[in-house]
């Protein structure tokens, strides 16, 4: 099993969602982050006042899958994630030991489905 962590855009956050449930994703974690990388924040207006907004908000998706549909999820999310500029986001994948149901007690991929 991996886990798969990915950190997007929230605008293009129901596209990368609707691709993620035709390859089986029914199980995720989604978390409103904040974040600085190469698109180096924005400059904001506030009141007549400019102010610099050193962190971009992201969307950091987590999902713990089966080995082989990791590459299904990589192209899906390289797919409906890129709006081909800085600041797009970035995909980690990490190994998962186990997985445990807490309620059923149940262990390793049945657990995760």
């Amino acid at each position: 099993m991996k886990k798969i962590e990915t950190i997007i855009r929230p605008s293009v956050f129901a596209d990368v969602r609707q691709a993620l449930a035709l390859e089986g994703i029914d199980g995720l974690t989604v978390t409103e982050i904040a974040g600085i990388g190469k698109q180096e924040g924005r400059i904001g207006l506030f009141r007549g006042n400019t102010y610099r907004m050193e962190f971009s908000p992201k969307l950091k998706l987590e999902m713990v899958v089966e080995d082989d549909k990791v590459e299904d999820i990589i192209q899906a999310l390289l797919d409906y994630a890129s709006t081909g500029k800085v600041g797009d986001g970035k995909i980690f994948i990490l190994p998962v030991e186990e997985a445990i149901r807490i309620r059923t007690k149940e262990r390793g991929a049945v657990a995760i489905g």
